[in-house]
């Protein structure tokens, strides 16, 4: 028996800086506030469930910290064209900041399992989510000086986000029928007959 196959370091480079543009892009698209929230409903959040979804833990981390870091230098990536170091202080600065670990945990869930099945991808990209509001919400509750307030706002996120996570598990299930573990870094072994 032989080890997965290693992807290239340079392609692997090349795959975290895509997706760390394809997080920026999805910033093209403005957000909106609903309910008078200061925190608005953005398309950007579906990035980092993506990475973690096709690139796994490692790399689609690296990439939200690669898209982090540009954002923190003040290039004006984020929803609306913020950038500097104002988002990560505001109301959505857990969100944001939150984007790192949603991906790693999004990318360990799917990195375990045996194969990346819609199931899979469901259940991941839901605790990604689930961990982005765990990060998000109390950091807003210190903001506003009210976490009730914090996370009863926070409902009004809740349909979108699951509507967004279905879409980026039924886009990553089909990158992985597509390209079987490629886009992991390894190449899965196939299965031996008994």
């Amino acid at each position: 028996m032989s080890a997965p196959r290693q992807a290239a370091p340079a392609a692997n480079l090349a795959r975290t800086v895509v997706f760390a543009a394809f997080i920026a892009v999805l910033g093209i698209f403005p957000g909106f506030y609903l309910g008078g929230a200061a925190v608005p409903i953005v398309l950007q959040n579906m990035g980092p469930l993506l990475a973690g979804s096709i690139l796994g833990a490692r790399r689609g981390g690296a990439s939200v910290l690669l898209f982090l870091a540009l954002v923190a230098i003040g290039l004006p990536l984020l929803s609306g064209g913020r950038g500097g170091i104002a988002p990560f202080v505001g109301p959505s600065g857990g969100f944001v900041l939150g984007w790192v670990l949603s991906a790693v945990v999004v990318g360990l869930i799917v990195q375990l399992a045996p194969k990346p099945t819609l199931l899979v991808l469901l259940a991941a990209n839901l605790a990604g989510v689930a961990v982005d509001y765990l990060i998000g919400i109390p950091y807003w509750g210190l903001m506003i000086g009210d976490l009730g307030a914090a996370a009863a706002q926070s409902l009004v996120f809740v349909p979108g986000d699951l509507v967004k996570l279905v879409a980026v598990s039924l886009v990553a299930v089909a990158v992985h029928r597509a390209v079987p573990a490629a886009l992991t870094g390894t190449a899965r072994r196939a299965p031996t007959e008994s």
